[in-house]
């Protein structure tokens, strides 16, 4: 990750963004979500992150998050190259998948752009990190997170949208704040 600010604070809880590259959606298949779900299960379980909402759009996660153990930076490095073997490994295999050679040239021209990536390029680079220091900024971005799927037309209300922690019935299970 080669952008200014990092999630490099200890123990400190962040707002963070990661975005498909070209905003592609790709989270429209619930297979390529519940794939999200199971590894941030996983880092849960693993690698001392501790979730506090969530909300996974077509194109983009935003999260509010952090590390109880070494550096969330660290920890979203590692979730975003190993989601995007996993990801583009379900786009490759998915005989459903209708825009297949389309998503895997995109993926291919991204990662052109860009001298470190080999042939396939997922996630952006940046996150975005926000380190939440205040009450206020922290509801500002539960807000934003929960009405994401709502101003983006997706559902009337946000709690129908089942990848947010909005939502009774959301996968991942989210610690108090």
């Amino acid at each position: 990750m080669s952008e200014l600010r990092k999630a490099n604070v200890l123990e400190a809880t962040y707002f963070v963004t990661l975005t498909v590259v070209g905003w592609i959606d790709v989270f429209t298949r619930k297979e390529y979500a519940d794939e999200i779900i199971k590894n941030l299960k996983f880092c849960q379980q693993k690698k001392d992150l501790e979730i506090f909402e969530y909300v996974i759009m077509p194109s983009h996660i935003h999260l509010i998050c952090r590390r109880n153990q070494g550096l969330l930076s660290e920890l979203l490095r590692d979730f975003k190259s190993y989601t995007a073997e996993q990801i583009l490994q379900l786009i490759r295999d998915n005989p459903q998948e209708s825009r297949k050679e389309w998503l895997m040239y995109m993926f291919q021209f991204f990662a052109n752009r860009h001298a470190q990536n080999s042939d396939n390029m997922f996630w952006q680079k940046t996150n975005h990190p926000i380190e939440l220091y205040s009450n206020k900024v922290i509801q500002q971005k539960i807000d934003y997170i929960q009405q994401n799927p709502v101003a983006a037309g997706i559902v009337t209300e946000r709690y129908y949208y089942l990848y947010s922690s909005a939502c009774a019935d959301s996968p991942l299970q989210v610690s108090e704040m």
